[in-house]
C-alpha cells in the first residue's frame, strides 16, 4: 500500500511552495513590524487565488478545485515554512469549510465563489474569554427575535476581521449553541484591536444588540454545537500542519547553521551535545509530520478523528516548545538577532503553541476519554 502523497497533493504542495517561496522573505515580512503595516499581503493573495490555491478545498461549482481537507492542510504547511502574512487558516479552513458544508445553497452561492477569486475574505471568532470552545459558548448570548436572533456578549483574538464579508461565530441561544455569519458592518459590531507579538490583526469583536436574520444562520440550536465541533476540530488541525511548517524550518535553520558554525576548528554539529539536541529536533518534528497527518487525513476522508486531533494538539504544542528553545540555544545568540530570521520562527511557534492551549490540559481531555472509553487509537 503507498502511503506517500498522490501526484494531485504533491502538484498542490509544490506549487504553493514555489509561489510562497518566491514571494515571502525576511526582507518581505519586516514591513510588518511592530504594526508599521498591516500584517496581510494582498498581492501574494490574490496570487495565490488567481493559481486556484484560496478554492483548493472548495467545490467546482462554486469556483474552487474540487478537492479535500487534506491538500488544504499541505497549502497551510507551506504558509507556516515561511510564516506567510495571509488568512489563511480563519478564511479557506474555519469559515468556508464551514459553509460549504453546512450552510445553504443561497449562503454558499454568495459567499464561496468570491472566497475562492480572493474577491472576498472570511473569518471566524472561536475564542471567547477564558473559554476556547466554540461549541460551547458562553460570552455571547442568543436570543429569538422573529425568525433571527439578537446577539450580545464579546469574542476575543477575533483575526483579519475588519475586511472580512462575513464571521462565523457561535452564540448561546436558549435551546442550544447556534453558529451564524455576522457582518462585520452591521449596526451594534465593535471592534478594538489587539495587539499581539506576531502583529497579526485582531480584535475584540463586541456585539451589543446585532440581529442576525434567518439568511444569516449558518445552523441551529439542534445542530450547531455540532457545526462549531466540526469547525473546530479542522482548525485545530489546519494549526497543526501550520506549526509543522515552522518547526521543520526552525529544525533544518539549525541543522545547516551548526553545520557551518566552527569552534575550534571544526563544525559545532561535530560535537556529541550539539548533534543529540539536533537530532531531538528531527524526530520531535517528524513525530508531528505523522501525527498531524493522521489528523488531516482522517478528516479528510470525513471519519471521526477527535483523538487524533487532540493527540496531534498535544504534539504541535510541545514540539513548538522544544524546538524553539533547541534552536535558540544551538544558534547562540546568533538566533536573538532579529537581521537574522530564526526568530520569527521561534515566535509563531510559541504562538502556536499558546493557541493550541497548554498540553496539560490536553492531556487530561485525552486521559478522561479514555478513562470513558470513548478514544481509541487507530
Amino acid at each position: 500500500m503507498d502511503f506517500g502523497f498522490s501526484e494531485t497533493q504533491r502538484d498542490v504542495q509544490q506549487l504553493a511552495r514555489k509561489i510562497l517561496g518566491e514571494q515571502v522573505s525576511a526582507e518581505t515580512l519586516a514591513q510588518y513590524d511592530e504594526f508599521a503595516a498591516e500584517r496581510f499581503d494582498r498581492g501574494l493573495w490574490q496570487q495565490l487565488a488567481d493559481a486556484g490555491l484560496l478554492g483548493v478545498a472548495i467545490d467546482q461549482a462554486h469556483g474552487g478545485m474540487g478537492l479535500g481537507f487534506f491538500e488544504l492542510a499541505l497549502l497551510v504547511e507551506e504558509a507556516g515554512r515561511v510564516v506567510a502574512p495571509l488568512p489563511l487558516i480563519p478564511h479557506a479552513v474555519s469559515a468556508a469549510l464551514a459553509i460549504q458544508q453546512f450552510g445553504s445553497e443561497a449562503q454558499r452561492a454568495a459567499l464561496l465563489p468570491g472566497a475562492a477569486d480572493g474577491s472576498l475574505q472570511l473569518s471566524a471568532a472561536l475564542a471567547e474569554t477564558n473559554n476556547d470552545n466554540p461549541a460551547r459558548p458562553s460570552a455571547v448570548q442568543a436570543v429569538v427575535d422573529g425568525a433571527g436572533y439578537r446577539l450580545n456578549g464579546i469574542k476575543t483574538c477575533v483575526p483579519y476581521a475588519r475586511g472580512a464579508t462575513a464571521i462565523l461565530a457561535s452564540a448561546a441561544a436558549p435551546e442550544g449553541t447556534i453558529a451564524v455569519l455576522i457582518d462585520p458592518v452591521a449596526a451594534g459590531v465593535r471592534f478594538s484591536d489587539v495587539s499581539y507579538t506576531t502583529y497579526e490583526p485582531l480584535v475584540e469583536m463586541a456585539l451589543d444588540e446585532v440581529m442576525i436574520d434567518a439568511d444569516a444562520v449558518l445552523a441551529g440550536p439542534e445542530q450547531g454545537a455540532a457545526v462549531m465541533q466540526w469547525t473546530a476540530e479542522r482548525t485545530t488541525a489546519a494549526l497543526c500542519a501550520h506549526q509543522l511548517g515552522v518547526t521543520d524550518v526552525a529544525m533544518r535553520m539549525t541543522a545547516s547553521y551548526t553545520a557551518e558554525r566552527e569552534q575550534f576548528g571544526v563544525p559545532v554539529a561535530t560535537f556529541q551535545a550539539v548533534g543529540h539536541r539536533a537530532a531531538n529536533c528531527f524526530i520531535d518534528v517528524e513525530c508531528l509530520r505523522l501525527n498531524s497527518y493522521q489528523a488531516v487525513s482522517l478528516l479528510d476522508a470525513g471519519n471521526d478523528a477527535t483523538t487524533e486531533v487532540q493527540i496531534a494538539k498535544v504534539w504541535a504544542g510541545d514540539v513548538g516548545h522544544r524546538v524553539s528553545y533547541a534552536a535558540q540555544h544551538l544558534h547562540g545568540g546568533t538566533g536573538i538577532d532579529r537581521d537574522y530570521p530564526l526568530w520569527r520562527f521561534c515566535l509563531w511557534a510559541r504562538h502556536n503553541e499558546v493557541m493550541l492551549g497548554g498540553s496539560a490540559r490536553q492531556l487530561s481531555a485525552l486521559g478522561e476519554r479514555i478513562a470513558a472509553g470513548e478514544a481509541y487509537c487507530r
